[in-house]
């Protein structure tokens, strides 16, 4: 199925979801790769608050490239989101609702998913100039000195994700292997 999903990012409207849905966000969006998940973490265990609200919030696992006059960001494609899987139970757990990428997770990313009722998406690998036209504007709000890791907060327009871990334990990557392995009997 395909859904159009505007902000809040809430649980709730990612409830029905299930992995293999197509769906376009909305709204306001966060960059984070693994550098600043890392920081975010320490300013967490010194008692700081994060540079966003993590409560119902996208981050979009992505450095990209600098944009180009008249552009709001460069290229813009997703990074291979197992780097994120030490620090991402820990957001999921203070109320993170979704997560882009590209890969597998972890089992305990995984679990702190389905235990928040949170989602991971999967957007297009090796299409960062596509999925860079989707954003509407681009702000960097923390950690300045990471260059392109730097989190950014994105304001994005039907932004085209593929839910791979639904709220209710879904798993495209395990089911299009069992799909596959079907398919040779």
């Amino acid at each position: 199925m395909e859904y159009k999903i505007r902000e809040p990012f809430t649980a709730e409207k990612f409830r029905d979801l299930k992995a293999g849905d197509t769906v376009l966000l909305t709204g306001t969006i966060y960059t984070a790769r693994d550098a600043a998940h890392k920081r975010m973490v320490e300013m967490l265990e010194q008692g700081q608050p994060l540079p966003f609200e993590i409560k119902n919030s996208v981050i979009y696992y992505v450095g990209p490239t600098p944009e180009k006059p008249g552009n709001p960001i460069g290229s813009a494609g997703p990074t291979t989101s197992y780097r994120m899987d030490a620090y991402a139970p820990r957001l999921l757990d203070l109320g993170e609702t979704g997560m882009i990428g590209k890969g597998q997770r972890s089992r305990e990313v995984k679990e702190a998913a389905l235990r928040n009722g949170a989602v991971y998406f999967a957007a297009i690998g090796g299409a960062g100039a596509l999925m860079a036209q989707r954003v509407e504007s681009a702000q960097v709000i923390a950690f300045e000195d990471l260059g392109a890791e730097a989190v950014r907060r994105l304001k994005v327009n039907d932004f085209p994700v593929t839910v791979v871990l639904d709220s209710q334990g879904g798993d495209l990557y395990q089911q299009g292997r069992a799909a596959y392995l079907e398919s040779r009997k």
